[in-house]
């Protein structure tokens, strides 16, 4: 039997390409995985039928939409995943599911090998193959792209030879990778980053400065998780495809950042993440009624790590298991309601409620009614300065004290 090698295919040129390149180089038949994360596009059916004309002997397509909007994208928020404080995750969180369903192919159809078509400038080669090496450690991996130098006009070329069934004369200026979550766009003119992004850029997101009048909702969260958008039930994946036609309309989740890539670059990126960014501006909100001060403290520093993991390739990573333990017994009170308005490229919190909230009005108060013993503070500052104040005698009789 011949050997088989399972392929990462996107449909387009480079992925295709790679087929039939794989075929005349290893003499191995290929095996093409596709998977619907909400990227939208062309239809399932035209890719399986594209990567078989072009090479293929088996051709799986997998509609992952739901599996990836609720145990992907949904962990993400709970840990209020930002990279760098700001980039929502969207490329790395599709990464993990993929290489899941890749492994499965591999199993299915007796592969050794799995191939992707990242370069080696890039963090998804890391994502693919360290994803790949903690699920299937046994399995072999291949990078033609990056390992064969494939360039474009190399690819377009053996495209035509072939007669390939894909458009090789269409050329986007900017290199897109896009899902439910969000869309990534770089290269071309944004390589320079003191050229400012364009409206052409923008698919997800309309003109901030031409959005109609502000859009109020509220979002209900159920132990971190979303599960209603103005009173209406939701899945996370109806969720989160609201939001980004809500936001998108305001232009609301536009991101244009210099990114710390895990290669050892600095790369500038353009993010349209209307909905990632609504959804996490209300968690985050509604935590801060929630969750108590020392535990929210901890978190934040547990979110920022669980975001560097993903985003450095380690979802399958044992302290990545460990984080989402913590996280989601620290979403256990994360209930309740956030009123939000999205207008013109801003999303504003006005409003929030939880019967598990920690906020004490008649605590809070300044006014009639106030249950908060100002008598005991006095004694409570003086303990609480004592190490400071008792290390700055020290200093002074030592002559060490600066101001």
């Amino acid at each position: 039997m011949t050997d088989r090698v399972v392929l990462a295919y996107s449909g387009g040129l480079d992925t295709s390409v790679a087929i039939g390149w794989i075929a005349e180089e290893t003499g191995m038949e290929v095996v093409a995985v596709a998977a619907d994360v909400g990227q939208g596009g062309e239809d399932l059916e035209v890719i399986r039928q594209r990567a078989l004309d072009c090479g293929a002997v088996e051709a799986v397509v997998v509609d992952a939409r739901d599996e990836y909007a609720d145990e992907y994208c949904l962990p993400a928020l709970k840990a209020n995943a930002l990279y760098m404080g700001r980039y929502p995750l969207v490329s790395a969180l599709s990464r993990p599911l993929i290489v899941k369903h890749m492994v499965q192919a591999a199993r299915d159809h007796g592969a050794s090998t799995i191939a992707h078509g990242c370069t080696g400038k890039g963090n998804d080669q890391v994502r693919f193959e360290v994803g790949i090496g903690a699920l299937a450690p046994d399995l072999k991996v291949s990078a033609p792209v990056r390992d064969s130098g494939m360039t474009r006009d190399k690819a377009i070329a053996f495209a035509e030879s072939k007669n390939l069934p894909i458009d090789v004369n269409k050329k986007s200026p900017y290199s897109i990778d896009q899902n439910v979550w969000g869309r990534a766009v770089e290269t071309g003119f944004l390589e320079d980053p003191w050229n400012g992004p364009i409206e052409d850029v923008y698919d997800y997101t309309s003109d901030p400065a031409k959005s109609a009048g502000p859009d109020e909702l509220v979002l209900s969260f159920e132990h971190g998780v979303p599960i209603a958008i103005d009173g209406k039930k939701v899945t996370v994946l109806e969720a989160i495809t609201e939001l980004n036609a809500r936001a998108g309309a305001q232009g609301v989740g536009r991101l244009d950042m210099v990114e710390d890539r895990l290669v050892g670059i600095k790369s500038r990126e353009v993010y349209e993440v209307p909905g990632a960014h609504v959804l996490i501006t209300a968690h985050q909100e509604l935590e801060s009624l929630t969750v108590e001060r020392d535990l929210a403290r901890f978190k934040r520093a547990v979110d920022q790590r669980w975001a560097e993991l993903v985003y450095d390739g380690l979802w399958f990573s044992p302290l990545k298991r460990a984080l989402d333990a913590f996280v989601e017994s620290a979403s256990r009170n994360v209930s309740g309601d956030i009123r939000l308005t999205l207008h013109a490229g801003t999303c504003t919190v006005s409003g929030r409620r939880s019967d598990a909230s920690l906020y004490d009005f008649s605590l809070a108060t300044y006014d009639e009614g106030d249950t908060f013993d100002q008598s005991l503070a006095k004694g409570f500052v003086e303990l609480w300065g004592m190490p400071s104040k008792i290390a700055a005698r020290r200093d002074q009789r030592l002559g060490d004290l600066t101001v």
